[in-house]
């Protein structure tokens, strides 16, 4: 028995999800596609050893959502979809795995495309391009996004840092970047160079010492985030770390990150705005992965890349000046503009 997909009740407001089956291979995958509104979905591909197919579905469900959201605002003419393999990536994935995926990616015929998230490489993604034209995010092509989303963060936390402190001059800053993956070491390193005081937090000695030794970070253990005085917190590990307890004890005044759905629920928002937190909803500053992915699949270069960062950068600006004045949180904010994009999108 080979590749077998099997359509799942999908949420309301979504539009399908698809599981996918090889045992020969090990692959169980789910595939969720939020919006095709603006244009086919994209989003990445996470493979991760969850618990019950029940939190994958949630977690594939809630990042599909989002990634309508973040490419509308970034403006890339695609809608929002993401994709879980099931496993440890470290002991399950295989090569014959990715290109079993490959083929469950090319069955959906273009509706769908796929990229790296955590636990895929470039190199991963390369075997599923194998099996499927609509894999994306490849070396010989846009290669690794990781970099382009560390620069959006970067420029989005300069305008946060501007609105909250009166200057974007972060020489000084007490910066806590939790999670040193691809995209949270880039970061550190920008903030390093741009003179912040490091606190850095992460499950993996190695990266952990690469930041003490060439970043002259101060670590952290991952316990004691929400015990640490600092002025910018800047989310980059996994999602749902801002709970109402953990905002309780949050010492920063502004957070600015690239770990998607950073909110542990909704409420959540106003609970920052509440304490006077300024709060950079994750899906609007971490979009530079996508814009570089988007360019590989438009088949544009680096200024279209650029350019759609200004994008984000100018309206991060007018989503905090109208917040301000309105005495609204960011994430209502910005959930509005996207939702008229779409309204609009719809109605054309």
């Amino acid at each position: 028995m080979g590749l077998t997909l099997t359509d799942l009740e999908a949420p309301e407001g979504y539009e399908r999800l698809i599981e996918a089956r090889d045992p020969q291979v090990g692959l169980h995958a789910l595939i969720c596609l939020h919006s095709t509104v603006l244009g086919p979905a994209a989003g990445g591909c996470r493979m991760w050893a969850y618990g019950t197919e029940a939190e994958a579905i949630d977690d594939v469900t809630r990042l599909a959502k989002g990634m309508t959201y973040k490419n509308a605002m970034a403006d890339l003419g695609l809608g929002g979809g993401k994709s879980v393999i099931i496993g440890d990536a470290k002991r399950n994935k295989t090569p014959e795995l990715m290109r079993a995926f490959g083929r469950a990616v090319q069955a959906l015929y273009g509706r769908y495309y796929t990229a790296e998230d955590v636990g895929i490489s470039p190199r991963d993604m390369a075997h599923a391009a194998e099996e499927t034209r609509y894999a994306v995010g490849l070396s010989k092509a846009s290669g690794d996004p990781s970099p382009w989303t560390a620069e959006g963060v970067f420029r989005c936390l300069k305008l946060g840092a501007q609105d909250t402190f009166g200057s974007d001059d972060l020489n000084g800053l007490r910066v806590l970047v939790q999670g040193l993956g691809h995209v949270g070491l880039s970061l550190a390193e920008k903030l390093h160079v741009a003179g912040a005081s490091l606190i850095v937090t992460d499950i993996a000695q190695t990266a952990l010492q690469e930041a003490r030794d060439r970043l002259d970070a101060e670590i952290c253990a991952p316990e004691a985030v929400f015990d640490q005085q600092m002025d910018i917190f800047a989310p980059c590990a996994l999602g749902g770390v801002l709970t109402p307890e953990h905002v309780a004890r949050l010492s920063a005044r502004l957070v600015c990150g690239a770990a998607n759905n950073q909110l542990a629920t909704p409420e959540v928002a106003q609970d920052l705005m509440a304490r006077e937190i300024t709060y950079l909803p994750d899906y609007v500053v971490n979009a530079g992965g996508i814009i570089s992915v988007a360019s590989e699949i438009h088949g544009t270069g680096d200024a279209w890349r650029r350019a759609r960062l200004d994008g984000i950068a100018d309206r991060v600006a007018q989503m905090l000046s109208t917040a301000r004045e309105q005495g609204r949180s960011t994430t209502v904010i910005a959930d509005e503009m996207v939702e008229s994009m779409l309204a609009r999108s719809r109605s054309a």
